[in-house]
């Protein structure tokens, strides 16, 4: 059972609304505390406090002994493009496997850095096609890379990474992972799922302040990259090889977002690493779907395939919404939503990851009801039939 007495449940420390979002997320008082110290990027104990979240993130996927793992500045997106600029060499194909926006973009960085690649895409409310992907590792013998999304937080949808793994490992084809917003919360085990580099970002799972991306890579794959980037800044071989020599970034790092990540490690492993996080989210996750099915909002995932991430709900159909003045409404009694982004369906999303517990969903779903109240609307006109009762 996890233990959230520090969680703040009646109102953030700070003032700020609370952030049912994909991240940026809702952090502790005492990660935003951590950033209250300046340090030089030479300083001994910041080497030394880089060098220890390395390891620990090598640690959250089992990895020791066989993984490395390279920071990077900037926000997630940056050290996706960099490990698909790096990973994937000039004569190299990748294969794609997309179900959302943030496959789609993956597509668009291989366009930037004229690498050649095979896009497999599904809808965004449907799993990627490991049968279809099979297939093709069988008939196209000149994929030599798969790329695939952990949680598309497009939708929320939780992909087979597990089957994709097996599938890439059995054709002898290197696997790619973005794992942004699943990377601390959802279980990645390098034992068990074989991959050559997973992705993920200060600022989601972990609960830091956002700034820094990182690649946990197996270093045997990460030695064969040398000279593969396109790009300076980007390069995770050369930035990896620079921390093997002096233990320091090649360039300015962000030195209070890697405070605040200190802290916000300590955090994740007092509350029981992966399942402790992950069993939160799950039950805030839970909470907030059957809170919001009892007012008459339908989801768009069914229950099997929704990540205790962030939920995608449809639209209503009732004229009294308003979803501007529903946001507006939300936002004024401390909740913060996420618009839609999906192209089958109308939606808003509603997030359950961050330093929120379920006294943080009841308040927000509170919050919708009275939003309702105002609205005129007893209950939701459902749009669709729920996929899950």
């Amino acid at each position: 059972m996890t233990d959230n007495s520090s969680i703040d449940a009646a109102r953030s420390p700070s003032g700020d609304p609370y952030l049912l979002t994909p991240g940026p997320l809702t952090t502790s008082l005492s990660v935003k505390q951590a950033m209250l110290h300046d340090y030089g990027s030479r300083d001994a104990t910041f080497i030394d406090l880089n060098a220890r979240i390395l390891e620990r993130l090598v640690a959250i996927v089992n990895g020791a002994g066989s993984h490395v793992s390279v920071p990077l500045q900037g926000s997630g997106t940056f050290v996706v493009e960099a490990m698909i600029g790096v990973f994937v060499p000039a004569d190299g194909k990748l294969l794609i496997l997309i179900n959302g926006a943030y496959g789609q973009r993956i597509a668009k960085i291989c366009d930037y850095y004229r690498r050649s690649y095979l896009v497999h895409e599904s809808s965004e409310d449907v799993p990627v096609d490991t049968a279809l992907l099979d297939a093709t590792l069988a008939a196209d013998t000149g994929i030599s890379h798969v790329v695939v999304v952990h949680c598309e937080t497009t939708s929320g949808i939780l992909n087979p990474i597990k089957e994709v793994s097996q599938i890439v490992a059995r054709h002898q084809r290197s696997l790619l992972i973005d794992s942004m917003s699943a990377f601390g919360a959802l279980p990645l085990d390098a034992s068990e799922i074989e991959f050559d580099a997973v992705v993920a970002s200060s600022n989601k799972c972990l609960e830091g302040a956002p700034g820094m991306g990182f690649c946990v890579a197996r270093a045997r794959a990460l030695e064969k990259t040398e000279g593969n980037s396109p790009s300076l800044v980007l390069d995770l071989y050369e930035q990896w090889r620079a921390m093997q020599k002096n233990r320091q970034w090649r360039f300015t790092p962000p030195t209070h977002v890697l405070l605040a990540f200190d802290q916000a490690l300590s955090e994740f492993e007092a509350e029981g690493g992966v399942a402790g996080r992950g069993g939160r989210y799950r039950a805030n996750c839970d909470l907030l779907v059957s809170g919001m099915r009892a007012m008459g909002f339908t989801t768009l995932l069914p229950d099997e395939l929704q990540a205790p991430i962030i939920i995608t709900f449809h639209m209503p159909a009732n004229p009294e919404f308003d979803f501007n003045a529903f946001y507006d409404g939300l936002k004024a009694q401390g909740y913060v939503i996420y618009p839609g982004k999906l192209t089958v369906a109308d939606s808003f999303r509603m997030g359950c990851i961050g330093r929120l517990d379920q006294q943080h969903m009841l308040g927000a779903l509170d919050a919708v009801r009275n939003m309702l109240d105002q609205f005129g609307i007893d209950k939701i006109s459902a749009t669709c039939e729920s996929p899950a009762a």
